[in-house]
């Protein structure tokens, strides 16, 4: 016997199209204003000019909580914000704003997100949704931000492989993996939450 569709979803079938472009317009900007309040929990570092922000963790949270086309939009609003010039970014010691900061030293993590959230969410929507697989989810979206952070840094910079690795990825890997398994909870705890409606 099927189980009956939950209330959510039936709603959700009723909606007109203008209803549901507002609500689509409402979660992105919602999910723009997460990301850009992570952006600003942010420590400086005195040997890489890439700061610790809690952007990532935002990043992983949504492309666990969204599916992959809303949350490779929201990414994209995000970084549109802060190419007008919205203090949407972290501060960083270049003091780029803008534009120039999405091709600033920290340009690379910036621009992986909206790839990384949409690979999230595919993979996430693609599996049993408990607590293992979000952690195998959010690291993978993790290791793509962390990868083209480096790459795009090593291109920025000029510097050698190992250099960019002490200064785009090394430092902050302990900090990622506290951010996938947070994020991985709140995944598996949503999903609970959701199938038991």
């Amino acid at each position: 016997m099927n189980k009956p569709a939950p209330m959510q979803w039936a709603l959700n079938a009723q909606e007109t199209p203008g209803i549901a472009a507002l609500r689509a317009g409402g979660i992105v900007l919602a999910g723009t204003l997460f990301v850009a309040a992570c952006a600003h929990v942010s420590i400086p570092l005195f040997f890489t000019p890439v700061p610790l922000t809690l952007q990532p963790f935002a990043v992983l949270v949504l492309g666990l909580l969204l599916g992959p086309r809303m949350a490779f939009a929201t990414l994209t609003a995000y970084l549109a914000e802060g190419a007008m010039g919205l203090p949407v970014f972290a501060p960083g010691p270049t003091g780029l704003s803008g534009l120039a900061h999405l091709f600033g030293p920290t340009g690379g993590y910036l621009m992986a997100y909206p790839a990384a959230a949409a690979l999230i969410a595919v993979m996430w929507r693609r599996s049993n949704r408990n607590f293992g697989w979000g952690l195998v989810s959010a690291a993978a979206g993790d290791a793509l931000i962390l990868a083209t952070g480096a790459v795009w840094l090593a291109l920025w910079t000029h510097g050698s492989a190992s250099v960019v690795f002490t200064q785009a990825v090394l430092p902050f890997l302990p900090g990622e993996a506290l951010k996938i398994a947070a994020a991985a909870g709140i995944g598996a705890g949503a999903s609970r939450i959701r199938r038991a409606n």
